[in-house]
């Protein structure tokens, strides 16, 4: 109770009241009518208002429905050409062509706004009322997109360790963002210490005391995000770009201070950002309710990513015939087919990994992915294929020992067999090889 006091009592670096009120440079007044417009629409429209609102889960993504979709539609098909039908839903893509409209709009709605607002507005005037509700509105929007992404991190579920299927593929296939993806999943120490840092620097936007120090974290965690992004094609770049923007923003107020104290060895003057109230029992008050809200916001992140991590991460459920099985024989309608690199029809491996997927690895080394259902009791399994209704087929199996099995069944009205041995998982140095203190020579294979 004594420190929760403490805390409350110590006066944070935004309840310091300057000296003397003036008014603000025309430069800064312009840049905070523009940015406050922007980013105020940017956090509204985006997912990053459903992640600042506890328990918003069901929260719809504004910039897919209503007049902003309009908008968007009519901007991409009349001004830029745009004739392929546009992605709003279903995709992962932040990079979409109708990501890139929505900012082309925002550019020019907050650009029409900023004029508005500084003609009406000539008389000089200082916007420290409005930047100081402003900045908190963008502390807790910003942080609690860097806890969100720091939990699925620390919680290892953004980057998962790669799956069988990826153990096969051969390292060429990969694209770039599979190539960081890959890298990052298999080393879980490290994902865990970048997500520790992405959560840290959101926690500490959400605590008065500490924002500053969780708008400089934040700043050079999206700038290493940002960076990989751009060079390893993740499609994630109009986001990243845009926190690692409202990082800059939140240091902005406190640039001379930091440039004094980092770079020039001097001495920094106090914070002039004004407080959130005028008494000293409305900013403990405000204090308070801050870190309460910052508090519901890293339980539901935290509480999301445990259950995320049950359902579908490595804590998920795996297939009952979990595992790489080696095709030692396969037969067609009676017909033996030999395993020829020239044969498309014949398969190599297949692959089991969660309950209600598989796999045929063929002899090119591609992969034909089916739906399965998996009955243990009656050991059967029925493959159905993702938008073909019509399509199915059922196989029989039968396993005398835990690396062996046999396939009876059915498929395009052929009868196919097969005998399949287990290739364990830890055959691959990927899964076992681990870390070592000790290293006499370099183990880089």
């Amino acid at each position: 109770m004594a420190d929760a006091a403490a805390l409350l009592e110590f006066r944070p670096v935004e309840t310091r009241v300057p000296e003397a009120v003036r008014p603000w440079r025309l430069a800064a007044r312009i840049a905070f009518r523009f940015f406050s417009v922007y980013f105020g629409i940017y956090v509204v429209i985006t997912q990053m208002f459903r992640g600042l609102i506890p328990f918003s889960i069901n929260i719809p993504n504004i910039s897919a429905v209503g007049p902003v979709r309009w908008m968007v539609e009519w901007t991409a098909v009349n001004v830029f050409g745009v004739t392929t039908p546009l992605v709003f839903t279903g995709s992962g893509s932040g990079d979409k062509t109708t990501d890139w409209v929505l900012v082309f709009c925002l550019l020019i709605i907050t650009t029409a706004v900023t004029a508005v607002w500084s003609i009406a507005a000539r008389r000089p005037v200082n916007y420290d009322t409005a930047h100081k509700w402003f900045r908190l509105f963008l502390r807790f929007s910003l942080g609690s997109t860097m806890l969100g992404y720091g939990v699925s991190k620390v919680i290892p579920l953004q980057m998962p360790f790669p799956s069988l299927t990826r153990l096969l593929e051969p390292y060429g296939y990969f694209s770039p963002m599979g190539v960081l993806w890959a890298s990052i999943g298999a080393s879980r120490s490290y994902e865990i210490f970048t997500g520790a840092l992405e959560m840290t620097a959101g926690i500490l936007l959400f605590i008065p005391q500490t924002a500053l120090l969780g708008a400089f974290l934040a700043m050079a965690c999206m700038g290493e995000i940002f960076t990989l992004n751009m060079t390893y094609d993740v499609p994630v770049k109009l986001f990243s770009f845009h926190l690692l923007l409202m990082s800059l923003f939140l240091l902005a107020p406190d640039a001379k201070r930091l440039l004094n104290v980092v770079v020039l060895n001097r001495p920094a003057a106090v914070s002039v950002i004004p407080p959130l109230g005028r008494t000293t029992r409305a900013i403990r008050i405000g204090v308070a309710l801050q870190l309460i809200l910052g508090c519901l916001l890293v339980f539901q992140g935290v509480q999301n990513s445990i259950n995320a991590w049950h359902t579908f991460g490595g804590g998920s459920p795996r297939s009952p015939l979990f595992g790489i099985w080696n095709v030692t024989y396969l037969s067609i309608d009676g017909v033996e087919r030999a395993p020829l690199v020239t044969d498309y029809d014949r398969w190599r491996r297949l692959v089991f990994d969660v309950p209600t997927r598989m796999s045929f690895h063929r002899m090119d080394d591609t992969f034909v992915p089916f739906n399965s259902k998996i009955d243990v009791d009656a050991k059967s399994i029925v493959l159905t294929r993702a938008g073909n209704d019509k399509w199915s087929s059922t196989f029989s199996f039968d396993r005398p020992s835990p690396d062996r099995m046999a396939l009876d069944g059915e498929m395009d009205g052929k009868k196919v067999r097969l005998r399949l041995e287990l290739l364990p998982r830890e055959n691959f140095l990927l899964v076992t090889r681990g870390f070592n203190w000790v290293q006499e020579y370099p183990f880089n294979r």
